[in-house]
């Protein structure tokens, strides 16, 4: 049974670019694409343009039609054979591409929709999604798609393990190579207690360093093992999370997260990492959840 790639289209540029984007990904998967257009219809029928009147619902979907059938010939241009679906539904756009994403391997967006302020790198809709979706979800930039590996964050925790499977499982769709990005400062790694009670420093010199990178190396073991032939350059460095990869996405053609860290607080469903790097990256950001988490 063919798998589902979801795309939201709202008719900007941005959602235009985002379904080229989940096209490809649905051609590499053979998977089926669906584009959704959802729109809010107002609860109490006020105009809102002094004494124009609304325009009734017939006409909006007649509207909606129109949009998602440009965004389908835009997927025909990359991917002429595939299944295209698409549907128009009433309600908010978070909570409609949400309950979409339960039934999908993956969920795209442009950075910015119609309703998008001015200066702002990323959309709320795009944030939230990241942070309510039950799949992995790509905020695809308004740029043309970059060249480069994937750059994947490692972190070591259990949440971060889940984008590791999907940056290796990315990279062997795209055929590309990949760079494990494990940042650490005295701050945010683990302090072991000390071997030596006579000894000052939980960790002797260079142990803390040692231990990171050893971290780095188990985290992608597996799937090392899986994916032999796909090309992974490990780096482990002293640094802040945010600065390195965000440097590091300049020259990548995604930057795949984990929602949450070893970092993050209880209780939050996207970390401080997560949100920087899809306002920051200059590159797509693929955000991945654990199944179950959030």
């Amino acid at each position: 049974m063919s798998g589902l790639v979801i795309v939201g289209a709202d008719g900007s540029a941005s959602s235009l670019v985002a379904v080229e984007a989940a096209a490809r990904e649905a051609r590499w998967r053979d998977a089926v694409l669906r584009i959704v257009h959802a729109f809010h219809w107002p609860a109490a029928r006020v105009p809102l343009w002094g004494a124009l009147p609304m325009p009734d619902e017939g006409e909006v979907r007649k509207m909606a039609e129109g949009l998602l059938a440009e965004a389908v010939e835009r997927a025909r241009t990359v991917a002429p054979s595939m299944d295209v679906t698409h549907a128009v539904v009433t309600g908010d756009p978070v909570t409609v591409l949400e309950a979409q994403s339960r039934a999908a391997e993956l969920v795209v967006v442009g950075s910015r929709g119609m309703g998008g302020l001015v200066g702002l790198m990323v959309g709320s809709t795009a944030v939230r999604l990241a942070a309510h979706g039950r799949c992995p979800v790509l905020v695809v930039r308004d740029s043309p798609e970059p060249a480069g590996p994937i750059v994947l964050a490692v972190d070591g925790s259990r949440s971060g393990a889940a984008a590791v499977d999907f940056a290796f499982e990315e990279a062997a769709l795209r055929g590309v190579g990949l760079v494990a990005l494990h940042a650490w400062t005295t701050w945010n790694a683990p302090v072991p207690p000390p071997q030596d009670p006579a000894q000052p420093y939980a960790s002797a010199p260079g142990m803390l360093a040692q231990a990171e990178e050893r971290l780095l190396a188990e985290a992608l073991a597996g799937q090392r093992e899986r994916y032999p032939d796909i090309p992974v350059e490990s780096r482990a460095v002293h640094g802040a999370t945010r600065e390195a990869l965000i440097e590091a996405s300049g020259s990548a053609q995604l930057l795949v997260v984990g929602a949450r860290g070893r970092g993050g607080f209880s209780g939050l469903l996207l970390g401080s990492v997560s949100q920087a790097v899809l306002h920051h990256a200059h590159c797509p950001v693929a955000v991945v959840r654990r199944p179950g988490e959030g």
